[in-house]
């Protein structure tokens, strides 16, 4: 056999031998699960919020173990006396403490009720908004109800400020028209404070509330408005038996996740709106556990307040998601 043969038999085979090579290669590849590389991407995608999730939500909870000591910050917690469940106990054998306690959970219940009650506003707003047909005045709107939710709460108390106080611009209008002879104390009183405080909730959060409900308006399959239209239903027939009809179950799930929520009203609003003449009614739960641990430096106290709100705030979340498994056959959690 001539050299050139020889190099032609060893080019052959080496072709062969890439050509199975390359096969077992293909091979492999569809044998191996797509769905599993793809799976373990998209894990790695969420790996940095659950080290958030971690860092910020659960590994706080160490803290609750404040609550059975008597804890000093200057001593530390290493300093300060061990009194097991002293805390728990006189949140209960306290006539005092248990009526302070009742008139903030009071509040907290009462100012919670109502902002479950207006929860419907936002979902209204929402389809009343995409109604208008102007696409740069439904934009237009849609961003200055939206801006509050991104202005700080001392900065809505400063416009409350100056538009309600004793000195404020209403006041003065009211006094320039001859309307009133002595200022009216809107702040500085306590009455309507869980209405008011309702009140400034709604014109914070309302268009903020209805985003959520116009990304759902624009998931709804077109064709049922089509065929709607065949049939001669109007604007207002498209929006009962359609649009409101379709934006329930989110509706459901916001409702159940405020009702497990109920106890948390935050504390923000009710601390720059609090002054010595609304703070029996204005005070939540939140903030009273503020109070204690800040200003009444009971920080063990306060502890034991806070890990008692928390354990509620679970069982609460809990049946509620037992109850939507039931009734809707969908749990939320």
């Amino acid at each position: 056999m001539t050299t050139q043969a020889q190099s032609q038999v060893v080019f052959q085979e080496a072709a062969v031998h890439n050509l199975d090579q390359n096969a077992k290669k293909r091979r492999g590849r569809r044998l191996r699960p797509a769905g599993s590389r793809t799976s373990f991407t998209l894990f790695l995608c969420i790996v940095p919020f659950l080290v958030l999730a971690f860092l910020f939500s659960y590994l706080p909870l160490y803290g609750w173990i404040y609550s059975l000591y008597d804890y000093k910050p200057a001593l530390g917690l290493q300093g300060s006396e061990f009194v097991g469940l002293q805390w728990f106990q006189m949140l209960v054998s306290s006539p005092t403490q248990m009526a302070q306690i009742g008139q903030v959970l009071l509040n907290t219940l009462a100012i919670s009720f109502l902002g479950i009650a207006t929860s419907v506003l936002p979902l209204f707003f929402a389809i009343l908004l995409n109604e208008i047909k102007a696409p740069w005045f439904r934009n237009s709107v849609q961003t200055l109800t939206a801006l509050p939710n991104f202005i700080s709460w001392v900065l809505v108390y400063m416009i409350a400020f100056s538009l309600f106080s004793s000195s404020g611009l209403v006041n003065d209008v009211l006094n320039d028209a001859g309307l009133i002879t002595t200022p009216i104390k809107f702040l500085d009183s306590d009455q309507n404070v869980w209405i008011t405080m309702t009140l400034w909730s709604i014109w914070k959060g309302l268009g903020w509330g209805a985003i959520i409900y116009l990304a759902s308006i624009a998931g709804i399959d077109q064709t049922l408005y089509e065929s709607a239209r065949i049939d001669g239903a109007g604007r207002f027939q498209l929006m009962r038996h359609i649009t409101i009809p379709q934006l329930m179950p989110t509706y459901l799930v916001l409702l159940l996740l405020s009702i497990a929520n109920i106890l948390n009203n935050g504390m923000e609003q009710y601390y720059v709106f609090q002054n010595a003449f609304n703070k029996e009614y204005i005070q939540v739960l939140d903030l009273y556990v503020y109070n204690i641990g800040m200003t009444g430096n009971s920080l063990s106290l306060a502890t034991a307040i806070g890990m008692l709100k928390s354990l509620i705030s679970v069982a609460l979340l809990l049946s509620v998601n037992a109850i939507s498994k039931r009734v809707r056959g969908e749990s939320i959690v």
